[in-house]
């Protein structure tokens, strides 16, 4: 039911995605906490008035959460529009943009993966932890649900780093580009080390927010100092995923994901649970494994990348084309390529923005060969008609196979191999077995 109600809200919730995207990259950051705040006190009303007031229980629960996302990117797109901030970047719709799908894709596809496998690891240990007992499942989905919270941190100094790379880059400050993810690396871990220290003091009590059981909350603690520190390496991976995200290397971070977390982190994570006997514990210890493997594969290759080299790309996507004599020095800061700039030593990054402006300095790259009306119509039409398809099947195949009927044995949990069955206890109402 709750899949069903979502699918309507799933293209405001894409819409809204790009139009975050497309404000980062202006540089506007606020309006995006301000009409995020106004969704939230409209999401509340919404839910109060179809949960309480109409009395629709959960179904008025889904369809507000449904009608929320319409209400978050409807604000920001009105936002948009009354600000005007369309005018200088948009020209409005065209055919052009159903062109260079071919090179969109290519750095949009292994960004879905790099973000998918690490998020699917997590979907994993919930399936792993169900094995054990509804005790560690329980435990498992609080830490899951405190550690996403934990992770908004560094995946916003991740956006604010990413964008910031890209622009640089795009615009020919290789030093910019450089420095912006030094500093991102830094604000991470000095304020990991913050949110480790904050964790670690609460992990007795901190469980205690969503569960009564003593159990459960001991199983949370149990795990948290395994996460308090795998926090930390986790913190820096997600920066280095927005490094390069910004410099147009999403391959080489799907990549590790792939490995880091499916060659090192599960497997060590599964064995650790199982056979080591060390329950849901086992599992946030291979992944505090993986993160460390990849937080090392990831600074040796950033600090390894030829910059120049990336500014070039970054610059030719972007439709233009740098002159080397123009590339500035990365060890060199802006500060002093200024200085030498009014000198009359070299050039400093506003000559070399103002000549990327200048008409004659650079060229529009053009595709090779644009693809015609009829091309792009059967093309574009075909990708619609996929992805409608998948959609019509998965719908097709919920309705015509439908989730079995829970039943009282269908609660009944195995743990292990060797026969360690628990059931859960039997409702105050219910009435004795034997009857």
């Amino acid at each position: 039911m709750y899949v069903l109600a979502m699918l309507p809200a799933i293209p405001p919730i894409f819409l809204h995605l790009i139009l975050v995207a497309y404000l980062q990259n202006q540089g506007v950051i606020l309006p995006q906490l301000y009409m995020s705040a106004v969704t939230a006190v409209i999401s509340l009303l919404i839910n109060y008035t179809l949960i309480y007031w109409l009395d629709f229980g959960i179904p008025g629960c889904v369809a507000a959460t449904s009608l929320t996302q319409f209400v978050n990117c409807f604000l920001l797109w009105g936002y948009i529009v009354w600000r005007k901030l369309y005018v200088k970047t948009w020209d409005g719709w065209s055919t052009d943009s159903l062109q260079e799908w071919g090179s969109f894709m290519k750095l949009a596809i292994p960004s879905a993966l790099m973000y998918c496998l690490e998020w699917w690891v997590y979907e994993f240990g919930a399936f792993f932890a169900g094995m054990l007992s509804e005790d560690d499942l329980a435990a498992q989905h609080i830490v899951m649900m405190l550690a996403f919270l934990n992770y908004m941190v560094p995946l916003s100094i991740q956006g604010a780093t990413c964008v910031r790379v890209g622009n640089a880059l795009g615009a020919g400050d290789t030093a910019g580009a450089i420095r912006t993810s030094r500093v991102g690396f830094a604000l991470t871990a000095l304020l990991a080390v913050f949110q480790g220290a904050i964790l670690a003091s609460l992990k007795s009590v901190i469980a205690f927010i969503f569960t009564s059981e003593e159990k459960i909350a001991q199983l949370v603690s149990g795990i948290f100092t395994i996460y308090c520190f795998s926090q930390f390496f986790d913190g820096l991976v997600c920066v280095s995923m927005g490094v390069l995200l910004g410099a147009g290397r999403q391959r080489i971070a799907a990549v590790a994901n792939l490995f880091g977390y499916y060659c090192i982190g599960l497997p060590s994570g599964i064995a650790l649970m199982f056979s080591a006997g060390l329950q849901v514990a086992g599992f946030w210890l291979g992944l505090l494994i993986s993160v460390c493997v990849q937080v090392t594969f990831f600074l040796t290759v950033i600090s390894k990348m030829n910059w120049k080299t990336i500014t070039k790309e970054a610059v030719a996507r972007a439709g233009k084309n740098v002159c080397t004599a123009l590339m500035p020095d990365p060890d060199q800061s802006t500060l002093q390529r200024d200085k030498e700039a009014e000198n009359g030593h070299g050039s400093s990054s506003h000559q070399l923005q103002e000549a990327l402006r200048v008409p004659g300095t650079g060229n529009q790259q053009q595709p090779a060969a644009l693809l015609s009306s009829s091309q792009l119509l059967l093309r574009r039409g075909l990708a619609t008609l996929t992805a409608l398809l998948i959609l019509g099947v998965g719908l097709t195949l919920h309705l015509l196979l439908p989730l079995p009927e829970s039943s009282w044995s269908s609660r009944v949990n195995a743990t292990m191999e060797d026969g360690n069955w628990t059931t859960a206890p039997p409702l105050e109402h219910s009435t004795d077995v034997n009857q």
